[in-house]
């Protein structure tokens, strides 16, 4: 288990030195990476199909990111997901495109969508689907 938790914190710390608002969307139970953004500071929502308990500092909200309430993502400079479905990816870089926002998904072994988007390797390989448009949101 000690292997995950060293995974969420680089993802967590890549994305907390480039953004400000996110939501990762399909948390599930494991809020590891947005309990580390929201500690670093950063405005966190979590999205999930089920219900699920916020947790401290959090927002969580149930949606599905098959028919995605969009005002849930507005505002945000980051949507993105732990270990999804490959076929959640699709709708998800709809959403991203949608709103403007960067996508990136940490995918689970070789399941990857498509050609993989832009690999960014933090110490762990992230996948941006979709980059904003925004000159005020695009990051390095």
């Amino acid at each position: 288990m000690g292997d995950y938790k060293h995974i969420e914190a680089l993802i967590a710390r890549y994305i907390a030195a480039r953004y400000h608002c996110v939501v990762e969307v399909g948390v599930g139970a494991n809020t590891a990476v947005a309990r580390h953004l929201a500690e670093a500071g950063l405005e966190v929502r979590c999205t999930d199909i089920r219900e699920i308990p916020p947790g401290e500092g959090l927002v969580c909200v149930s949606d599905d990111i098959f028919h995605p309430s969009i005002d849930l993502y507005r505002g945000a400079d980051l949507l993105y997901a732990i270990r999804p479905g490959v076929e959640m990816v699709p709708p998800l870089i709809a959403l991203a495109h949608r709103c403007d926002a960067d996508l990136l998904v940490y995918h689970l072994g070789n399941e990857i969508y498509g050609r993989g988007g832009e690999l960014i390797d933090c110490g762990v390989v992230l996948h941006r689907y979709f980059r904003s448009q925004n000159p005020s949101k695009r990051v390095a």
